[in-house]
This record gives C-alpha cells, structure tokens and sequence, in this order.
C-alpha cells in the first residue's frame, strides 16, 4: 500500500472516531428523541465506513460483509424506530385532542 494511501486512511479513522464522539454527545444530551434515533443511526453510518476503511487497510474482505449486515440492521433500526415515534405522536397528539374536547386542556 502507498504511504499517501495509509496517511489518508489513518486521517479517516480519526475523522471517523471524531464524528462517533460527537453523534455519541448528540444520543446522550438529546434533546428529543427524535434526535437521539437520528444520533444513533449516524454512529451506525460512521461504524460501517470504520469497517470498511478497516477492510481497505487491512485487505480482509471479511469487514466488508461485516459493514454490509451492519447497515442493513441499521436501517432496519431506523425504520422501527420511526415507527414507533410516528405512533407515539399520534396516539399523543389524540390524547390532546380528546382532552380539548371536554374541556380539560382549556386554561
């Protein structure tokens, strides 16, 4: 492997990580949960370019199978989790509305 390719590849790895502390910050503090779905699926993104710059430096196509099985559980993820927040909306947003209706939400 040529030294620019490796100096580039190790710049990545760091950029990588950097980018995983900060989508961790953003799952920790919130401050929604939409936020912290969206956190968590940006630090499955930045762990599936991780494999494959691994597979790139390492030249073992195992982690390239890894980071594919990686993003299809993800985005499976992200798909039940938007799921589940588009329901919680909108069994909140009939509560609120069925609460109006007899006066509880007036002020």
């Amino acid at each position: 492997m040529s030294p620019v390719l490796t100096i580039a590849i190790d710049i990545c790895f760091v950029l990588v990580m950097l980018g995983v502390v900060g989508a961790f910050v953003r799952l920790v503090r919130g401050p929604s949960l939409p936020d912290r779905i969206v956190a968590l699926d940006m630090m499955t993104i930045l762990i599936v370019s991780f494999c494959g710059l691994y597979a790139i430096q390492s030249g073992e196509t195992a982690f390239v199978d890894v980071a594919i099985v990686l993003a299809l559980i993800g985005f499976l993820a992200t798909v039940a989790l938007a799921r589940f927040v588009e329901r919680r909306q909108i069994r909140d947003d009939r509560g609120k509305s069925s609460s109006r209706s007899r006066g509880e939400g007036a002020k």
